[in-house]
C-alpha cells in the first residue's frame, strides 16, 4: 500500500486555482510532517512549496511562494490539500507529496529531509 497518493492536477488555464490532494496512510499521518514539492521541466531538483504537521496543524510556507499556495488538512479523510492560486505558465511542474517522521514539527523544507514520496501529479498551465 502506497503511503502517499496524490490526486488532482491536469491541464489548467492561466489564472486558475486548482487544488491538489495527498491521501496519507494512518500511521504516516499521525506522526509525520507532510510537504508538497514541485519539479519543473528540465529542473534537476524538487522545490519545496509548503508543509504541514497534521498532528498540531502547524503550517510552513516557502517565503517567495507564500501568497500563492494554501495548505490545509482534512483529518477525517487523512488528506492534505494544496490550493494553487493564480496559476502562471511557470507553475507547470510535477507536484509531489512527501513525508518525514518527526515529533511535532517540520524540518527545513529541502528534498533531502523527506524520506517518503508519492508518485507525483502533473500540473500543466496552458490556454
Amino acid at each position: 500500500q502506497a503511503q502517499l497518493v496524490e490526486l488532482g492536477g491536469g491541464s489548467v488555464q492561466p489564472g486558475g486555482s486548482p487544488t491538489l490532494s495527498c491521501v496519507v496512510t494512518e500511521s504516516t499521518y499521525t506522526s509525520s510532517c507532510i510537504g508538497w514539492f514541485r519539479q519543473g521541466p528540465g529542473k534537476s531538483r524538487k522545490e519545496a512549496v509548503a508543509a504541514i504537521y497534521p498532528g498540531n496543524g502547524r503550517k510552513y510556507y516557502v517565503g517567495a511562494l507564500k501568497g500563492q499556495f494554501t495548505i490545509s488538512q482534512d483529518n477525517a479523510e487523512r488528506t492534505i490539500h494544496l490550493q494553487i492560486n493564480s496559476l502562471k505558465p511557470e507553475d507547470t511542474a510535477m507536484y509531489y507529496c512527501a513525508a518525514t517522521r518527526r515529533n511535532g514539527h517540520c524540518p527545513d523544507l529541502f528534498e533531502r529531509n523527506f524520506e517518503i514520496w508519492g508518485q507525483g501529479t502533473q500540473v500543466t498551465v496552458s490556454s
